[in-house]
């Protein structure tokens, strides 16, 4: 167990549980969807916040056309003419390690209004429930960011190592606001993401390729459909192969992502064909996403896909003349790993079971993040947050608000431990 020299019981105390669950109602209550204006008002708002904390605040836009054209560039999945980044930073002595607390901003579409009870940007709290859209994925994290540097900065505690806070837009559909804030030259020596991890540790996580799928049909009328061929009916054995493929490539994983059923989705999620009733759909296009394997190269994931389409052709007489055509388009998520036993997570671990009074499990995710960046760029990163993962994205999205408070005391005990004082 970590010792405490420093007493770190004042920074934890400092920690006003009243004023995060204010700051994540605020933040919820911003539609910052991606690509919408709102994206990047709420960086504004985040900037504001910290300026009146005093810290040194660095805003800039990002120049999205240039960035996009980057051939390293993690890809988008919403048009976007503008972005903005945020950072601030509590300095250190400068004789101590660096640690970096980043948070995203966006968050995905509401999806069907009517799964929702209310306004889905209309926070609501029920018990110790907070409810609205991002509230878990992430804002409740990115809210106990800025609860810990308040904290830290009211306990008058002078660190060694710099705290750098980040708020970052883009992540849901690839990772802009990470990318363009490490080619601001941001680096550090550990990073926290506070994603939702119900206060567990994950340390790496699996990547996630976004994909598109032409599938070709014959049109006619409807009143004599045996002699066109449905691009709807041929969908079928596609997702028959899908299947297959998904079943393949989760046969044997890597230990760190057994705890999941299927820890290498493949998934289609949006389906379009057809422009008229009374006419078989001579198009289909289905959009969907891959799961990268830890330690496998996105190259490589997209070949196994690729390969298993191709395999059709021999199966079927139409797709020999008609191959399934894909595209790779929009997020394209790496997987990423930080050392289980890397001194972030061991120490992280060992303050979060002190105050949390529970040892977080340590494994890896199957969704793809900005961690895959992050640790491409030589920072150790690890998950860390509140919320449960299968919140995030669904209707009646929710955070448990004492994890929340207890990220926001864990964030600010373990920069004094890492940063040292």
């Amino acid at each position: 167990m970590i010792d405490d020299p420093h007493g770190t019981a004042h920074v934890i105390d400092g920690v006003d549980s009243l004023g995060l669950v204010g700051a994540v109602e605020r933040l919820v209550a911003v539609p910052s969807l991606g690509g919408t204006d709102a994206e990047s008002e709420i960086q504004d708002d985040i900037a504001r916040e910290w300026d009146a904390l005093g810290l040194d605040v660095t805003a800039w836009d990002i120049d999205v056309a240039a960035l996009a054209a980057e051939p390293d560039f993690p890809g988008m999945e919403v048009e976007r003419s503008s972005a903005r980044g945020v950072i601030a930073r509590i300095p250190g002595t400068g004789d101590g390690p660096t640690l970096l607390l980043l948070g995203h901003t966006d968050v995905v579409p509401p999806g069907d209004r009517g799964a929702w009870s209310g306004d889905p940007f209309r926070p609501e709290i029920r018990g110790d429930r907070l409810i609205g859209r991002g509230a878990c994925d992430m804002k409740a994290g990115t809210a106990a960011i800025t609860s810990a540097a308040t904290a830290l900065l009211a306990s008058g505690t002078r660190l060694r190592g710099d705290v750098i806070l980040a708020a970052v837009s883009g992540e849901e559909d690839g990772g802009l606001g990470t990318y363009a804030l490490l080619r601001q030259g941001i680096t550090a020596d550990a990073c926290i993401l506070p994603e939702p991890t119900s206060l567990d540790l994950v340390p790496a996580n699996g990547g996630a390729l976004t994909f598109r799928l032409r599938i070709r049909g014959r049109a006619t009328h409807a009143s004599r459909r045996t002699e066109g061929v449905s691009a709807l009916d041929k969908m079928l054995p596609v997702l028959e192969e899908l299947r297959r493929l998904e079943a393949r490539r989760n046969e044997s994983v890597d230990p760190l992502m057994q705890r999941w059923p299927v820890a290498y989705p493949l998934s289609i999620g949006t389906v379009r064909a057809g422009d008229w009733a009374s006419t078989v759909p001579d198009l289909l296009i289905a959009e969907g996403r891959l799961g990268v394997a830890l330690g496998e190269t996105p190259g490589q994931a997209r070949g196994a896909l690729e390969e298993a389409l191709a395999g059709l052709c021999d199966l079927d007489p139409w797709f020999a003349e008609h191959p399934v055509e894909i595209e790779w388009w929009g997020g394209q998520f790496a997987s990423g790993r930080t050392d289980p036993e890397h001194p972030v997570v061991r120490g992280l671990g060992e303050v979060a079971s002190r105050i949390w009074h529970r040892q977080p499990e340590v494994y890896a995710a199957p969704y793809g993040s900005d961690l895959r960046l992050l640790v491409g760029a030589g920072i150790p990163t690890v998950h860390f947050g509140p919320g449960e993962s299968a919140a995030a994205h669904a209707p009646a999205e929710w955070v448990d608000l004492r994890e929340t408070v207890a990220c926001a005391q864990i964030m600010a005990a373990y920069a004094v431990h890492f940063c040292g004082a």
